[in-house]
């Protein structure tokens, strides 16, 4: 009944904030956080679609950052919008950049696309290509994008600008907002074992233990981390829209079936973060 990692039209989801609000009540999801990629343009949406529904709207957004040269995700929970709005746009901004370079490499390679519409809020990200790929005929599915094109050593691959975790995480701590490292067990850049002690000395108070991707062996590992470091645990989807192509990774939402459970802990850490930063003991 917990979603705490979702997308939409936003980032690189299929579904407006409305659209996924609706159908995440239908689905009996009782808590949805939006967590797009960069990006908070889509709260007020679902917010106001939520209010007649049975569905509380948890603010959230998944930070693109970079540990030992490889890419790594962080959400943030409950951050102040005021203080967090003018370096997130840096970060669009950044991430139009880097589409328009993926763009222009595929074109070099003898693939153009045509690239989305890059002059609102949206954050465009790895999957708007592979859709422009598909459209252009260049490729028949998304994993055939990525797989040829757009993987992390991938001939039209650009990464991130740099971005440290460190950075991200500082960044939403100043804004009030409980970091957590996001689908941990698919980072390429060192083991969870290893990576997270560095992390936690940053600053992150969570890990999203529960995620399609991660095995019943390793989720239970997670459980075990966060017990040990007292961090605080999240779960979710990564839900993008319906499924609409063969893929071994993906879950429709609220299949996890989270604990409604784990979001007193979560906003309890940002209750804790909004009393430091006012300086009340």
């Amino acid at each position: 009944m917990l979603e705490l990692h979702s997308h939409t039209t936003c980032s690189d989801g299929s579904l407006t904030p409305a659209q996924l609000v609706q159908f995440a009540a239908a689905q009996g999801v009782k808590a949805l956080a939006i967590t797009d990629h960069d990006t908070m343009a889509g709260w007020d949406e679902a917010i106001a679609t939520a209010m007649p529904l049975d569905i509380e709207i948890v603010p959230g957004l998944e930070l693109s950052t970079v540990y030992n040269e490889r890419s790594m995700h962080i959400l943030g929970f409950y951050p102040d919008p005021e203080k967090l709005r003018s370096p997130l746009q840096a970060r669009v901004e950044g991430r139009k950049r880097r589409a328009r370079k993926m763009a222009e490499k595929l074109a070099a390679l003898g693939y153009p696309i045509d690239l989305p519409d890059l002059s609102g809020a949206m954050a465009p990200g790895r999957p708007h290509i592979a859709a422009a790929l598909k459209q252009a005929g260049h490729v028949s599915s998304d994993h055939e994008a990525f797989d040829r094109f757009l993987k992390d050593d991938g001939p039209a691959f650009v990464p991130y600008e740099k971005f440290t975790a460190q950075e991200g995480i500082e960044l939403l701590l100043s804004c009030g907002a409980v970091p957590v490292w996001a689908h941990p067990c698919i980072f390429r850049g060192g083991t969870v074992e290893r990576v997270l002690p560095e992390l936690i000395k940053a600053g992150l108070m969570g890990i999203e233990v529960y995620h399609p991707t991660h095995s019943v062996s390793q989720t239970r590992q997670l459980e075990e981390y966060c017990q040990t470091y007292n961090l605080v645990m999240t779960g979710g989807s990564d839900y993008h829209g319906p499924k609409k192509e063969k893929n071994p990774d993906f879950r429709d939402l609220n299949a996890l079936a989270v604990p409604l459970s784990l979001l007193p802990p979560l906003k309890a850490a940002a209750a804790h973060l909004n009393v430091t930063a006012h300086g009340i003991k």
